[in-house]
């Protein structure tokens, strides 16, 4: 691909607060963007490649609407490209699917998840559309939102993307408009309000003896619900993944009680016996016991590998797209949101560190792979590895940025099959996002996207039912992630170094944007125990 910028993580932290330039539709103002004052700044050259984020001539640092547009690469011309392809899936939505939770591009209509709607797709794109500066579209929106969003519903909906979705898109939302500096005086609250009435009903489901949430809740009588299979036991994964939209509203509120519900989740968690390492994917709300010995990294687990825990377990050589997220998360950990070189200024660089940095260089090339062993150049949703045996086989290939002239796709074969079942593409972003948190690739899996997902007369973008098929066959369904996700890492990854420095912010599991926050107040006094390693 020939897009890698510097060495791990991307975005720099910096000594000055974001200032940010907001209209009174909460939009940013143009000219863009998010402006951080920084001590170092990227200059690109030909091939994309960064020069340390420093001048070349050693000039004064410049903002980041000056920062890395002059070179071959077109990096400003790509973040455009990316940003149409947003709003021509948002324009075929606002057309024939408007207020809808599903879209069917093909079939251009729209279908509901509950008896009025709750403005899946309106909600999970606020923030894109934030950060698009895309002010139109954005004021459609918070009408919608005033008039139409309504929670007092005859409705089964499920905890955890009801939280990571809604919650968790009106409170970044919220954030974006109001929560930083140059946010205009006259606030229109109702990104906050709806997320208070929503959490509100929400504190329904820890209404268990250990404080661990149920599967679902009941939206009219707040009344939590017991997963109606697995026995009734609630997603380790899911139950685990609500802490930052519920603290993050207490920080906001000044009401503790989100606050004490999700720490209580971890505490649960933590007193169930599973010391170090990964958990099993379900737990009883009540007894706080795992229900399951299975241990995964994707779907339920969040499946590198899937594994029975205990003496003898056996891996499977089954990798699903999803856990692509985990080399951004490896990397994350280990540099907090500096670059490898900031990270070394200021610490001191282990062994250990080293060898969680390959994992998730290795990881990232793994699930490039995915992409390239296909003939669309999409990734399916599972691959498996070919094995030896009951060993897998490294195979020494030339990283993945020397350009993909130099992996055709018939090597990556010899180590990655699709199956015919696993070969569909929903348009996923776990790989884009760890690529935005590692290097600044991606352009080909942009342009793949385009080319294959693209509906006739560029009427939106739809899911695909087969990799391997060229023209792919469509599945009809454009998934709220495509817009939340997936094209925002992507726009991200084009957009300056500046632009939301992973130090300053943190992505939610539905890729929304909040504040990183301190324990203040709110802190309870309990700690982790055991440090979870993937070893």
């Amino acid at each position: 691909m020939g897009e890698r910028v510097g060495a791990e993580v991307l975005y720099p932290c910096t000594a000055h607060q974001l200032q940010y330039y907001i209209n009174t539709a909460g939009v940013i103002k143009s000219p863009h963007p998010l402006v951080c004052a920084l001590s170092k700044s990227s200059s690109l050259d030909s091939s994309g490649a960064s020069t340390d984020r420093i001048l070349k001539n050693g000039a004064a640092p410049i903002s980041s609407e000056e920062a890395g547009f002059g070179g071959q690469t077109h990096w400003y011309a790509r973040r455009q490209e990316v940003k149409e392809a947003f709003v021509a899936s948002w324009n075929a939505y606002s057309k024939y699917a408007w207020g809808n939770g599903r879209f069917h591009p093909v079939s251009k209509a729209g279908s509901q998840m509950s008896p009025k709607g709750l403005g899946w797709i309106i909600v999970d794109s606020l923030d894109t559309l934030m950060i698009m500066n895309l002010t139109e579209q954005l004021i459609d929106c918070r009408k919608w939102l005033h008039r139409n969003l309504d929670y007092d519903q005859d409705q089964d909906i499920n905890t955890f993307e009801t939280t990571i979705r809604i919650l968790g898109g009106l409170l970044s939302a919220h954030y974006l408009s109001s929560t930083v500096p140059g946010a205009s005086s006259r606030r229109d609250r109702v990104y906050l309000d709806k997320a208070i009435d929503l959490a509100d009903r929400l504190l329904g489901v820890y209404d268990t003896r250990t404080g661990i949430p149920y599967a679902s809740l009941h939206l009219a009588n707040r009344k939590g619900i017991r997963s109606h299979a697995d026995e009734g036991s609630s997603s380790t994964a899911e139950a685990t993944t609500l802490q930052l939209e519920m603290k993050y509203l207490s920080n906001i509120t000044g009401n503790e009680i989100y606050w004490r519900k999700a720490e209580k989740v971890m505490e649960a968690i933590e007193s169930a016996g599973a010391v170090g390492g990964p958990v099993p994917i379900f737990v009883d709300p009540h007894s706080g016991r795992y229900t399951s010995r299975e241990v995964r990294l994707g779907s339920r687990g969040d499946s590198y590998y899937e594994l029975p825990r205990g003496l003898g377990g056996q891996l499977s050589p089954k990798m699903d797209h999803l856990a692509c997220f985990l080399p951004g998360v490896i990397a994350l950990d280990i540099t907090g949101g500096l670059t490898k070189a900031e990270y070394k200024q200021l610490h001191n660089w282990t062994r250990e560190q080293t060898q969680q940095m390959r994992l998730a260089r290795e990881l990232t090339k793994t699930c490039w792979s995915m992409y390239k062993v296909t003939a669309t150049g999409l990734a399916p949703e599972i691959v498996w590895f070919r094995t030896s045996e009951n060993q897998l086989q490294p195979r020494m290939h030339k990283s993945p940025h020397v350009g993909s002239s130099s992996n055709p796709r018939s090597l990556w074969m010899k180590d990655v099959e699709v199956r015919p079942l696993d070969a569909h593409n929903l348009q996923r972003p776990e790989t884009v996002e760890s690529l935005f948190v590692m290097w600044r690739w991606g352009w080909e899996i942009f342009k793949a996207f385009q080319q294959y997902t693209t509906i006739p007369l560029g009427e939106g973008h739809s899911s695909l039912d087969n990799v391997n098929a060229v023209p792919p066959p469509r599945t009809d369904n454009m998934e709220s992630f495509w817009l939340t996700e997936t094209l925002k890492y992507l726009y991200l990854r084009f957009s300056p170094d500046d632009v939301l420095p992973l130090c300053e912010v943190v992505f939610n599991t539905e890729a929304h944007v909040f504040p990183r926050i301190e324990l203040g107040k709110f802190a309870t006094g309990w700690k982790r125990k055991h440090s979870r390693k993937l070893n």
